[in-house]
């Protein structure tokens, strides 16, 4: 499996659970001067949203601004803006929980585990009833330790992973894990797709990213991954996961292929 999208939060929510969970200074700075909470689009990287969101705001131009909780590419969503002092805070805000969105395509493996990676296993086309994924899902909710994605910035030896990965020296090094906890996990709804259309979806969003994520050679891979099974039918299974920080989504939608 690997994850087509994934939105993390929404506006009100985020704001909810801020408040909640007692960070009235990020919620009166929500609230009353800026949007601290920011939609970050399919296709940017946080840096390239915190910028967008410079230009948008331009008295903040000469403002420390960071982000806590990092989202891929392929992902849209709410980014936590820390502006000026709140940056001393940011160990606090990276340890919230996060909710996602996501869609999981069944049947297909990419080596980065979403659709920004080349395919890399087509299994055979085996429908799956909604209980049986109910059945499987369920199994991953509780705390559990997770193996990081190749293609992710996680520090090994003094080099991301992803430089592992590209330069097929992941045998080299053991991929680290770390304590996640899934605090709820379940299918939203469930479509089907052609391989032709599927590949448009991809290619559509893939067009969006920017910088070096080797868009043209993944490109390549799934134009011919749509000649060759144009006519196939998938299925896509919409989940929503509330989690602790530093989970993968597109790791769980790996594991959960492989279940």
């Amino acid at each position: 499996c690997f994850i087509s999208g994934y939105t993390r939060g929404t506006y009100n929510t985020t704001k909810s659970l801020l408040k909640d969970l007692g960070f009235e200074h990020i919620f009166k700075l929500v609230e009353t001067q800026i949007d601290a909470l920011y939609n970050k689009k399919i296709g940017e990287t946080p840096l390239e949203a915190i910028q967008r969101f410079r230009e948008e705001h331009p008295k903040l131009l000469s403002e420390k601004i960071s982000y806590a909780g990092r989202l891929d590419p392929m992902a849209e969503g709410m980014l936590l803006l820390l502006i000026g002092e709140e940056n001393k805070k940011r160990q606090y805000y990276l340890n919230l929980d996060k909710e996602y969105v996501s869609e999981i395509v069944l049947g297909i493996e990419t080596d980065s585990f979403d659709s920004l990676g080349l395919v890399s296993k087509i299994s055979p086309i085996r429908q799956i009833s909604i209980s049986e994924i109910d059945g499987i899902l369920k199994g991953f909710v509780g705390t559990r330790e997770q193996e990081y994605p190749p293609y992710s910035s996680k520090t090994v030896n003094g080099k991301p992973l992803y430089w592992w990965a590209r330069n097929n020296k992941l045998s080299e090094i053991q991929i680290p894990k770390r304590k996640i906890s899934i605090h709820e996990l379940q299918a939203l709804s469930y479509r089907e797709i052609e391989g032709i259309e599927l590949k448009k979806e991809v290619i559509k969003k893939i067009n969006l990213v920017n910088g070096d994520f080797r868009q043209k050679e993944i490109l390549s891979a799934w134009e011919y991954f749509g000649k060759q099974n144009e006519k196939n039918i998938y299925q896509v299974i919409k989940i929503r996961a509330l989690c602790s920080s530093g989970t993968y989504i597109r790791k769980l939608a790996f594991d959960f292929g492989r279940k």
